[in-house]
């Protein structure tokens, strides 16, 4: 190595550096703003000279401000800083089976204009170009994109979120689609691309009530029946991003063929299509529910609000069929508690949103089967983040990744 070469690697180190800690910082400053200079030089045993000139850079980007002065410990009362969340925004996008939802939020991922969009009957390249069209309309309405910090986009299924390349997705007909690279060539804005259960599982842990948790797993029930793991405080993602295809394994090898191509797949019994196709079998056969009289005689508007309303109004049919599901989803989650040993396990999706009977059912399945000595201090809790879930779920990934927000205590 010539000394040229020295020199630019211990340039290249020290920037590395100074950015880490300009993020460590900026972090610090989220989580216990308003706090000071020197609080903060102690928290991550880092220099004040450190401190003060990241700040300041912080300061300059607008990702921080001063709020007046704290308490004196002897000496001149210190300057508090805070975080700075509306200073920039970003683009979230959540890609399910059935909608496509887009939103702007702010850098604490607060919902400033939220859209949902059918797919209808999109597929394959059909809704990568609506997924474009939809972008370029929402950005059009927010304006200047100059304090834009990017987009992020989760969907179902394979995601390789190194290179923003949706693998597989098989409800809309993707593979090794290139969407990062489509988005950043038509909008000239840096987009994170990514699975929807492990952004969801991000966010609770670094925007929702699960911050102290170092083992979890997330459980998503939707239009499609996935599940993300956190190990030991850190995303297990799997050689190729394809960990957590909850809904793709095997519970019965005489049942019916899936979406993937294999038979007797969970998600066929555990999913709002499989609850919406047993809900039309059943009304077809002249079952009484008052889900008929929720939509009006019109069974085109059932949907899973619909039938989360006729669970609170205790529906015998609408109990059924969730007693069902759950007992499927219980059995499903009993090899995951043995596979993993979780604390808590979050359920979330459109399925398991405000639906205490699931989480109850599900609880008392799990209690019966798994191994006592796992489910001892096992926690089942709900999302804690509601219904904008999905588009925090995407700011989560831009976040963590442009800002490193911590996934530690």
């Amino acid at each position: 190595m010539n000394k040229r070469d020295g020199v630019k690697r211990r340039t290249g180190d020290l920037k590395l550096i100074q950015e880490l800690n300009r993020s460590i910082i900026l972090d610090t400053i989220r989580q216990y703003g308003p706090i000071s200079r020197s609080e903060i030089a102690k928290r991550n045993k880092l220099s004040p000279t450190t401190v003060t000139s990241a700040v300041g850079e912080l300061i300059r980007d607008a990702l921080v401000c001063e709020v007046g002065v704290g308490e004196s410990n002897g000496g001149r009362k210190p300057i508090l800083v805070q975080f700075s969340p509306d200073s920039r925004f970003l683009i979230g996008i959540s890609l399910s089976g059935s909608k496509l939802t887009i939103a702007q939020m702010n850098l604490e991922a607060r919902v400033r204009k939220k859209e949902t969009h059918p797919l209808k009957l999109q597929q394959g390249e059909s809704v990568l170009r609506f997924l474009l069209d939809t972008i370029e309309r929402f950005l059009a309405q927010v304006g200047s994109l100059d304090n834009c910090v990017g987009i992020s986009i989760v969907t179902q299924g394979i995601v390789d979120a190194a290179t923003g390349v949706i693998r597989y997705n098989p409800k809309l007909r993707l593979r090794d689609a290139p969407v990062k690279e489509m988005v950043e060539q038509r909008f000239q804005l840096k987009t994170w691309v990514d699975n929807d259960t492990n952004a969801y599982l991000l966010a609770e842990k670094t925007l929702g009530q699960f911050r102290h948790y170092q083992n979890m797993l997330y459980v998503t029930i939707g239009d499609g029946l996935g599940a993300s793991l956190l190990m030991d405080g850190a995303i297990y993602r799997g050689y190729k991003g394809g960990a957590g295809e909850f809904g793709h394994t095997t519970i019965d090898r005489a049942g019916m063929r899936c979406d993937c191509g294999n038979i007797g797949c969970l998600e066929n019994y555990v999913s709002w299509p499989a609850i919406y196709s047993k809900l039309l079998s059943a009304l077809a056969k002249g079952k009484a529910s008052s889900i008929m009289e929720l939509v009006e005689g019109d069974i085109s508007r059932i949907n899973a609000k619909i039938f989360r309303l006729a669970l609170t109004e205790k529906d015998a049919l609408a109990i059924s069929i969730l007693e069902e599901t759950a007992s499927y989803l219980a059995a499903g989650m009993v090899n995951l508690i043995h596979l993993f040993n979780p604390e808590v396990i979050i359920l979330g999706g459109e399925i398991a949103f405000e639906n205490e009977l699931l989480i109850e059912k599900v609880r008392e399945y799990v209690s019966e089967y798994a191994h006592g000595i796992l489910t001892e201090e096992l926690e089942l809790r709900p999302n804690s983040l509601g219904e904008d879930v999905e588009v925090v779920g995407a700011a989560a990934i831009l976040l963590q990744n442009t800002f490193q927000f911590s996934l530690s205590l």
